[in-house]
């Protein structure tokens, strides 16, 4: 078969599946599998695919075609402008969460200008948010701490394939590892903590549902167990003026902004995305 049919029949076998763009991710595939970028599948088409390279291609159609998410298949996704390694175990970094990092870069550029900051990094996951802010504004000291293992393993190397000395990862249920020296001690809290409500998990894509993990979804009852944790414990990390900063689900704007007030934080604001709709709370201590 050559690329041309190849990419026509990927694109009709995933036609039915929900929340996908069937052409767009054929050809994220084949050019992933080929080792070629997209423009290279449209100046070839007629260019023949090996046997070998033909049978990865269905078998790796019929795993998206299952439901599997694109990104743990091709164990990657990218993230202000830096491939990051994922895989299962670790949730996939999604392009609402840049806003938080484009809100920490401005703090940074604000408050410290050439000066460095320290920044405490809460639930990494992958390391998108410590690391892009890293890798964007590299005068900062980071230390990310995530209670998944799994989670600081695929973090770590996209450290090191990054080549950040900056940023340092260790296991931490919030802040039970982080030590005495560290008391107001962070310019910056940041978190992307689980946020949605537990009843809520059957009404999820079924690709997050199935492949996600829970750890890194649910946030209790209501969805906001995390925010209460980590604000009632934040003040005495951060040094004065510092800013704890979270992204947010729908509609937790007002109720992520009150548990804020109530343990102190000034300056509260709620911050929407493109699309209008509430997503990031920050307040100074």
């Amino acid at each position: 078969m050559v690329i041309q049919e190849l990419l026509k029949w990927g694109s009709e076998a995933l036609s039915g599946i929900e929340y996908s763009n069937p052409q767009q991710e054929t050809r994220l595939i084949l050019s992933h599998l080929l080792g070629v970028d997209r423009s290279y599948l449209y100046a070839h088409g007629d260019k023949e695919v090996s046997e070998e390279e033909k049978d990865k291609f269905i078998r790796i159609i019929d795993r998206r075609k299952s439901g599997e998410p694109l990104q743990y298949i091709l164990g990657t996704q990218e993230f202000m402008g830096i491939d990051f390694k994922v895989a299962n175990g670790v949730l996939i970094p999604r392009g609402d969460t840049e806003l938080l990092v484009e809100r920490l870069i401005k703090f940074i550029d604000e408050e410290f200008d050439d000066k460095p900051y320290r920044m405490l990094d809460i639930g990494v996951g992958s390391g998108a948010i410590s690391l892009s802010t890293a890798y964007h504004r590299p005068k900062g000291e980071i230390l990310g701490v995530d209670i998944s293992r799994e989670a600081l393993m695929i973090a770590e190397e996209n450290r090191i394939n990054l080549r950040l000395d900056n940023v340092r990862f260790i296991e931490s249920d919030l802040f039970s590892s982080i030590g005495e020296e560290y008391r107001e001690g962070f310019d910056i809290i940041a978190s992307n903590p689980p946020y949605i409500p537990e009843g809520d998990g059957e009404t999820l894509q079924k690709e997050i549902r199935m492949h996600e993990p829970a750890l890194a979804l649910f946030g209790g009852e209501d969805g906001l167990d995390y925010y209460r944790k980590i604000t009632s414990q934040a003040m005495k990390y951060l040094a004065e003026g510092g800013l704890l900063i979270f992204e947010i689900g729908a509609g937790q704007g007002p109720d992520v902004a009150r548990i804020m007030k109530e343990n102190g934080f000034k300056a509260v604001t709620v911050e929407k995305d493109l699309e209008n709709r509430d997503r990031i709370v920050a307040g100074r201590s």
